[in-house]
């Protein structure tokens, strides 16, 4: 044999080998990823031979799936909307699954290790036996107001978040974005009119199917007062302690004053603890961080939540909606000391703090539950196809053990009330509910109108009912004080969904 044809048989046999190779490796590691592709045609009829759980709140479906005529024989409809889009999120046929429908998709479909006796019994009668069902902890009533009092704010702001939960356990109560989204055409058979329904929402400058009370973080503005309060209250301060305050204050190194909101707010040379909460000192609570150090403030943070990056809310053991980590930022100087400029303005919620709106309702939640934060969770229960077997019950578990004190809890709670009944949140003020809160304006840039915040909780016969966040971006004046409005009227519902007055 000549050399030229040696030289070829050489590169037939290794194309051979290469060849050899690969299909060993589609065989033996990538089988399982191209059968649960989501874009194999045949694990996709498959999976709509057999119905779909539902995802239901209150004995209120959610999420169902209907029989067709088609090659797909259910179609998954969602008979609420957009008022829950964001939470239940949606299941298409070619694009990718979302919420509630992503993280218990194995349940749902019936695919679920949990439900193998299910799929063994079909294989006697024959039949395709439906998917588990996911309880939500949602209260219908909550949810229903948050996400129309969010949509018809009265400051005309088209985005925002809000959420509330049970302080008591971290149940989810409510959870809104705003813009929502109608989930129904993404889930159509269609998949061209699927895609190009998604294209749409994708592009829309609004951006509805961002989760703005999960994964988005913004300025807290005010609303980190509670967590400076805290650190105070736990380096020995009392709420009468008397702290500097002033109607403007420039820190060292900065070029930049700090000023109150009004001429009236804390004019003079000192303030109690309390009543610079009350009225939202500015001055009060810039000198108060630089005077506890960012050390002390960011330990303060953390131990609230801040700095978090595994936190999901679903099921309690880790499955579930991601929640992006709130921050507070480096604030020191390059040679690590403390940047009074920079720790002055983190004290009043600016600078490189960003929360998020889940972050924010953690924080009252918290202060409500004696200083106990719970996880927060969104399935209660986990059924299977009968109806009457449950595979999964919540069973609330704490996030970050004791935030604080209970003393400092109480000393916290009093200052919150203070601010509802005396201060910037008298809009949240629930007839006999004992209500707490703090209202928040934080900048967000040059040439945008400031966001509005609200954070507080109800407590009803001694015992705490619901912490809610109220998020309303770019809401300029007014703001702080309509988020204080709607977080009222989100606690009010969950007091009477509790049978309340």
């Amino acid at each position: 044999m000549n050399a030229p044809l040696r030289r070829v048989g050489v590169v037939v046999l290794v194309l051979f080998a290469l060849l050899f190779v690969n299909l060993n490796w589609v065989q033996a590691y990538k089988a399982d990823e191209y059968r649960n592709s989501d874009y194999n045609g045949r694990v996709q009829i498959a999976e709509y031979e057999r119905e779909r759980g539902v995802i239901e709140a209150g004995r209120t479906a959610l999420a169902s799936s209907k029989p067709t005529d088609g090659e797909l024989k259910y179609i998954r409809e969602y008979p609420a909307g957009e008022a829950y889009a964001h939470v239940v999120g949606y299941n298409p046929v070619n694009l990718a699954a979302t919420g509630i429908e992503k993280s218990e998709d194995e349940f749902l479909a019936g695919t679920s290790d949990a439900l193998v006796a299910d799929r063994i019994s079909d294989l006697w009668t024959g039949e395709k036996t439906p998917g588990g069902s996911v309880l939500l902890s949602l209260s219908k009533r909550a949810q229903e107001t948050a996400f129309k009092e969010m949509s018809n704010n009265r400051v005309g702001v088209d985005k925002g978040a809000a959420v509330a939960l049970d302080p008591r356990t971290g149940a989810v109560q409510a959870l809104v974005s705003m813009p929502s989204f109608d989930p129904n055409p993404l889930a159509d058979h269609d998949t061209d009119a699927a895609e190009a329904a998604y294209d749409k929402l994708e592009s829309d400058p609004g951006k509805p199917l961002i989760n703005r009370a999960l994964s988005e973080t913004y300025p807290p503005g005010s609303t980190f007062k509670v967590i400076d309060a805290a650190a105070a209250l736990e380096s020995g301060y009392t709420q009468q302690t008397q702290i500097p305050a002033g109607s403007v204050y420039r820190a060292p190194t900065s070029g930049t004053d700090i000023r109150n909101a009004a001429a009236s707010i804390c004019p003079e040379s000192q303030v109690s603890l309390k009543e610079a909460l009350t009225e939202s000192c500015n001055t009060g609570f810039a000198k108060l961080a630089v005077a506890l150090g960012a050390d002390k403030i960011k330990e303060e943070a953390r131990k609230f939540g801040f700095g978090q990056t595994d936190l999901t809310c679903g099921r309690l053991n880790g499955e579930g909606l991601p929640v992006a980590p709130s921050e507070t930022g480096d604030i020191k100087n390059p040679d690590g000391g403390d940047d009074p400029a920079a720790l002055a303005q983190s004290g009043i919620g600016q600078n490189n703090v960003r929360m998020t709106p889940m972050q924010g309702a953690l924080i009252a939640a918290a202060v409500a539950n004696d200083g106990k934060q719970m996880r927060p969770y969104l399935v209660q229960k986990l059924l299977g196809p009968d109806r009457t077997t449950s595979h999964y019950t919540a069973t609330p578990k704490e996030l970050n053990g004791a935030v604080v004190s209970g003393q400092v809890a109480r000393d916290l709670q009093e200052m919150m009330v203070s601010v509802v009944e005396n201060g910037t949140g008298r809009n949240a003020q629930i007839n006999n509910v004992v209500v707490g809160g703090k209202t928040g304006t934080a900048q967000s840039s040059a040439d945008r109108e400031d966001h509005g915040w609200f954070i507080g909780f109800a407590i009803k016969d001694g015992k705490p009912v619901s912490a809610v966040a109220v998020f309303l971006q770019e809401a300029g004046s007014g703001g702080s004080a309509e988020a204080a409005r709607i977080g009222g009227q989100i606690m009010r519902a969950v007091v009477t969904d509790a049978g309340g007055s």
